[in-house]
Protein backbone atom coordinates (compact mmCIF):
# COMPACT_ATOMS: atom_id res chain seq x y z
CA UNK A 1 0.00 0.00 0.00
CA UNK A 2 3.09 2.67 0.61
CA UNK A 3 4.72 1.67 -2.38
CA UNK A 4 1.05 2.32 -4.31
CA UNK A 5 1.06 5.65 -2.33
CA UNK A 6 4.64 6.90 -2.82
CA UNK A 7 4.05 6.04 -6.62
CA UNK A 8 1.17 8.37 -6.57
CA UNK A 9 2.72 11.16 -4.54
CA UNK A 10 5.56 11.04 -7.45
CA UNK A 11 3.58 11.14 -10.63
CA UNK A 12 1.42 13.51 -9.06
CA UNK A 13 4.41 15.68 -8.57
CA UNK A 14 6.07 15.12 -11.73
CA UNK A 15 2.36 16.20 -13.74
CA UNK A 16 1.12 18.82 -11.56
CA UNK A 17 4.97 20.68 -11.60
CA UNK A 18 5.06 20.52 -15.67
CA UNK A 19 1.45 21.38 -15.61
CA UNK A 20 2.28 24.73 -13.44
CA UNK A 21 5.76 25.32 -15.56
CA UNK A 22 3.56 25.33 -18.46
CA UNK A 23 1.00 27.02 -17.20
CA UNK A 24 3.44 30.12 -15.71
CA UNK A 25 5.38 29.97 -18.62
CA UNK A 26 2.39 30.67 -21.70
CA UNK A 27 1.20 33.50 -18.82
CA UNK A 28 5.06 34.74 -18.62
CA UNK A 29 6.55 34.24 -21.77
CA UNK A 30 5.90 38.41 -23.22
CA UNK A 31 7.11 39.24 -19.79
CA UNK A 32 10.25 37.38 -20.42
CA UNK A 33 10.64 38.14 -24.14
CA UNK A 34 11.09 41.61 -22.60
CA UNK A 35 13.53 41.07 -20.14
CA UNK A 36 16.27 39.21 -22.80
CA UNK A 37 15.33 42.67 -25.44
CA UNK A 38 16.00 44.82 -22.35
CA UNK A 39 19.23 42.97 -21.55
CA UNK A 40 20.27 43.23 -24.50
CA UNK A 41 19.83 46.79 -25.56
CA UNK A 42 21.48 47.41 -21.95
CA UNK A 43 24.18 45.71 -23.22
CA UNK A 44 24.46 47.77 -26.63
CA UNK A 45 24.07 51.09 -24.00
CA UNK A 46 27.14 49.86 -21.73
CA UNK A 47 29.05 49.50 -25.21
CA UNK A 48 28.36 53.17 -26.87
CA UNK A 49 29.00 54.20 -23.00
CA UNK A 50 32.68 52.35 -23.51
CA UNK A 51 33.01 54.39 -26.81
CA UNK A 52 31.93 57.46 -25.50
CA UNK A 53 34.22 57.45 -22.65
CA UNK A 54 36.93 56.56 -25.31
CA UNK A 55 36.14 59.13 -27.71
CA UNK A 56 36.24 61.94 -24.56
CA UNK A 57 39.50 60.30 -23.32
CA UNK A 58 40.81 60.63 -26.84
CA UNK A 59 39.79 64.60 -27.05
CA UNK A 60 40.74 65.24 -23.33
CA UNK A 61 44.37 64.35 -24.80
CA UNK A 62 44.10 66.34 -27.64
CA UNK A 63 42.78 69.59 -26.08
CA UNK A 64 46.45 69.31 -23.50
CA UNK A 65 48.44 68.57 -26.69
CA UNK A 66 46.98 71.75 -27.96
CA UNK A 67 47.66 73.38 -24.61
CA UNK A 68 51.32 72.14 -24.86
CA UNK A 69 52.16 72.61 -28.52
CA UNK A 70 49.97 75.62 -30.25
CA UNK A 71 51.74 73.87 -33.28
CA UNK A 72 49.32 71.32 -33.60
CA UNK A 73 46.36 73.27 -35.25
CA UNK A 74 48.71 74.09 -38.13
CA UNK A 75 49.87 70.24 -38.56
CA UNK A 76 46.21 68.92 -37.88
CA UNK A 77 44.12 71.66 -40.30
CA UNK A 78 44.99 70.08 -43.29
CA UNK A 79 44.63 66.71 -42.19
CA UNK A 80 41.27 67.24 -40.98
CA UNK A 81 39.76 69.85 -43.89
CA UNK A 82 41.36 67.75 -46.33
CA UNK A 83 43.92 69.98 -47.91
CA UNK A 84 46.79 70.16 -49.16
CA UNK A 85 49.73 70.73 -46.63
CA UNK A 86 51.86 73.28 -46.57
CA UNK A 87 55.25 71.59 -46.54
CA UNK A 88 55.70 70.53 -50.17
CA UNK A 89 59.05 68.39 -49.06
CA UNK A 90 56.61 66.32 -46.42
CA UNK A 91 54.80 63.36 -48.17
CA UNK A 92 51.61 62.05 -47.00
CA UNK A 93 49.70 59.54 -48.12
CA UNK A 94 46.57 59.56 -49.58
CA UNK A 95 43.80 56.58 -48.59
CA UNK A 96 41.08 55.81 -51.43
CA UNK A 97 37.45 56.22 -50.72
CA UNK A 98 37.10 52.57 -51.06
CA UNK A 99 39.61 51.58 -47.90
CA UNK A 100 37.44 54.17 -45.84
CA UNK A 101 34.40 52.63 -46.72
CA UNK A 102 35.62 48.61 -46.46
CA UNK A 103 37.32 49.78 -43.12
CA UNK A 104 33.44 51.76 -42.29
CA UNK A 105 31.92 48.27 -42.93
CA UNK A 106 34.23 46.37 -40.61
CA UNK A 107 33.67 48.14 -38.01
CA UNK A 108 29.90 48.45 -38.40
CA UNK A 109 29.72 44.17 -38.62
CA UNK A 110 31.90 43.94 -35.53
CA UNK A 111 29.50 46.70 -33.70
CA UNK A 112 26.28 44.29 -34.61
CA UNK A 113 27.80 41.29 -33.86
CA UNK A 114 28.54 42.53 -30.04
CA UNK A 115 25.13 43.52 -29.82
CA UNK A 116 23.78 39.95 -30.91
CA UNK A 117 25.88 38.53 -28.25
CA UNK A 118 22.24 37.59 -25.90
CA UNK A 119 19.66 36.70 -28.52
CA UNK A 120 16.41 35.84 -27.31
CA UNK A 121 16.63 32.20 -27.38
CA UNK A 122 14.62 30.61 -29.94
CA UNK A 123 12.02 28.56 -27.81
CA UNK A 124 10.79 31.78 -26.30
CA UNK A 125 9.82 33.31 -29.35
CA UNK A 126 8.25 29.97 -30.71
CA UNK A 127 6.30 30.02 -27.52
CA UNK A 128 5.06 33.34 -27.43
CA UNK A 129 3.58 33.46 -30.54
CA UNK A 130 -0.43 33.58 -30.03
CA UNK A 131 -1.40 29.90 -31.29
CA UNK A 132 1.25 28.10 -29.38
CA UNK A 133 1.01 30.18 -26.02
CA UNK A 134 -2.96 29.24 -25.89
CA UNK A 135 -1.38 25.54 -26.65
CA UNK A 136 0.86 25.94 -23.87
CA UNK A 137 -1.83 27.30 -21.60
CA UNK A 138 -4.66 24.19 -22.10
CA UNK A 139 -2.11 21.54 -21.70
CA UNK A 140 -0.25 22.92 -18.66
CA UNK A 141 -4.30 23.40 -16.93
CA UNK A 142 -5.37 20.17 -18.44
CA UNK A 143 -2.32 18.52 -16.77
CA UNK A 144 -2.62 20.06 -13.47
CA UNK A 145 -6.53 18.91 -13.78
CA UNK A 146 -5.58 15.01 -14.75
CA UNK A 147 -2.91 15.41 -11.65
CA UNK A 148 -5.67 16.37 -9.40
CA UNK A 149 -8.01 13.93 -10.48
CA UNK A 150 -5.98 10.56 -11.08
CA UNK A 151 -3.36 10.66 -8.68
CA UNK A 152 -4.62 13.11 -5.76
CA UNK A 153 -6.91 9.90 -3.96
CA UNK A 154 -6.46 9.45 -0.58
CA UNK A 155 -5.17 6.18 0.74
CA UNK A 156 -8.05 4.38 2.60
CA UNK A 157 -10.82 5.56 -0.25
CA UNK A 158 -11.91 2.95 -2.66
CA UNK A 159 -12.37 3.98 -6.51
CA UNK A 160 -16.03 3.63 -6.91
CA UNK A 161 -16.59 5.55 -3.80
Amino acid sequence: MSRQYFLRCVLFVVFFSTGATALCGSVLCGDLCRYYQNRQLLRSIEASLKRMESVITDYDKLLEQLEKDPNVILRLGPVILGAEPADSNAIYPAIAAEQLAAAKEALKKQSNQQFDKYPVPAWLVRSSQWPQRVVLFLSGGFLIIISFIWFCRLPGSKAGE
